[in-house]
């Protein structure tokens, strides 16, 4: 080996190596801004919320159909599917830009001048044609600071965040179709037992009303026993409303009509059973969350970024060259002794810009901390979330237990309300007032079930459950 190849080789080498260094600083996770776990005592379940996928959390058919319908035309979802298409295209032109481009050419001129034209010997005109084809590289930058390198870096990171965010976006989507469907289940019990309790007051009303035309009820009675009847009404006409804002919301959100069955069959008044979800699990979890993943990315595309604006502090290098055949004739083209080639580096060095490059600079610097309290603020905001929904487990199973009695207890003080003022022994009021409080009580006992399956859906949400089938 000669000593100009060995030279030449060692330069290649060398160019090589700077060419995979990056100016873009040591990425480090940034330590947790929460507790390390959540207080809260273990349940004795084993998984944590993202390793269950939302078929296996959500077992019922109903739910299972109208996810599917959901995930399947839902718009907001196909907008985040085309967003993952877009960055991940992104990317690829990111990446093009460590490889030269090649591009083939051929071309031909003709020009004609007229005699006597810069005091040449000959008085005629002229006429010249000259043709070529190429093979070249156009304006490749040899990355060696990096600075394409860390783009390219920076586009992989904002493309996974893309991807994280639909991943984030679907996990709503879900958790938003079953709480809506639970609540259309809570707003026709709801509008059942109004008119439930029309029925049973029309006819509480219509008695009273001959017992005051026998002259044994009084005016007073008969008002009161209107006011119930009344005040059923209006909340039937409430609920009927609900119900068909509900329909709506769940047709907007599924992307299609929502088949008639599951609002046929959509009650609160079965068995609902959902997986039981984790409690004393680390909350570094939490990085694992869609939501969370996202952010993280957007994190590293601006750490990233730092080293595309230290790299415009030094000089950069671009090759140009191309090599092909040129003659005056098309027939001669390929043929021997009309080769030819040019070669044109070209070095820009950075010497006064204002202060641009010490800006742009700052300003990703800048970025990257907005990021970091981005992504903090998104592992509290989450920790919150599961702290809340952990508190909620137990509180609602013991308000809902309490709900239970109260009604039954209403309930009998309703039916004893009933016999004594039969019997002659109390007056009708006291029969409106324990109405009044049986209705009121089981009111609350629906609502109190909803909050109940919807604080269960939403722990499974802020754990990262929901975006895996």
């Amino acid at each position: 080996m000669n000593k100009p190849f060995r030279l030449s080789l060692m330069a290649l080498v060398t160019l090589a190596t700077l060419s995979g260094c990056t100016l873009a600083p040591d990425y480090n996770r940034p330590v947790m801004p929460v507790p390390a776990n959540w207080n809260a005592p273990a349940q004795g379940a084993q998984a944590n919320g993202a390793d269950i996928g939302w078929k296996t959390f959500f077992n019922d058919p109903a739910l299972q159909q109208l996810v599917s319908l959901t995930l399947a035309n839902n718009r907001d979802l196909r907008v985040a599917a085309l967003n993952v298409e877009s960055a991940q295209a992104q990317f690829d032109v990111d990446r093009a830009a460590l490889l030269p481009t090649v591009a083939l050419g051929a071309g031909g001129t003709g020009a004609h001048l007229p005699g006597g034209l810069y005091n040449t010997r000959s008085t005629g005109p002229v006429t010249y044609h000259q043709y070529q084809a190429n093979l070249g590289v156009t304006s490749y930058e040899l990355d060696l600071f990096g600075r394409v390198r860390s783009l390219r870096d920076e586009g992989l990171e904002t493309y996974l965040q893309t991807e994280a965010t639909q991943r984030a976006t679907q996990l709503s989507l879900v958790a938003e179709a079953v709480s809506g469907y639970l609540s259309l289940c809570a707003d026709r019990d709801l509008l059942a037992l109004a008119q439930q309790t029309v029925a049973s007051q029309t006819d509480s009303y219509n008695l009273t009303k001959v017992s005051y035309e026998q002259g044994v009820a009084t005016t007073q009675d008969l008002a009161q026993a209107e006011t119930t009847v009344r005040s059923a009404q209006a909340d039937v006409a409430s609920y009927s409303r609900q119900v068909r804002q509900d329909i709506n919301a769940l047709n907007l959100l599924a992307g299609t009509t929502v088949p008639q069955s599951l609002i046929d069959g959509a009650t609160l008044k079965r068995d609902w059973h959902f997986p039981a979800l984790p409690a004393g699990l680390p909350s570094d979890l939490l990085t694992r969350r869609p939501d969370i993943v996202a952010a993280e990315h957007a994190l590293k595309a601006a750490n990233a970024n730092i080293g595309a604006a230290r790299a415009a502090f030094f000089p950069s290098i671009s090759l140009t060259g191309q090599g092909g055949t040129t003659s005056a004739s098309l027939g001669d083209l390929f043929s021997g002794g009309t080769g030819s080639w040019s070669f044109m580096p070209s070095i820009n060095l950075p010497i006064f810009d204002g202060g641009v490059n010490r800006a742009n600079l700052t300003i990703a610097e800048v970025s990257k901390k907005i990021e970091v309290a981005r992504y903090e603020k998104a592992i509290q905001q989450g920790f919150e979330e599961v702290s809340d929904g952990l508190a909620g487990q137990q509180t609602y199973q013991d308000e809902l237990k309490a709900r239970e009695l109260d009604t039954a207890a209403n309930q009998r003080n309703y039916d004893t309300s009933q016999l004594r003022y039969k019997q002659g022994v109390d007056n009708y009021l006291n029969v409106l007032v324990a109405q009044r409080s049986l209705y009121a009580a089981q009111q609350a006992e629906i609502t109190t079930r909803l909050g109940q399956l919807n604080q269960t859906i939403t722990l499974y949400k802020a754990l990262g459950g929901g975006w895996k089938p």
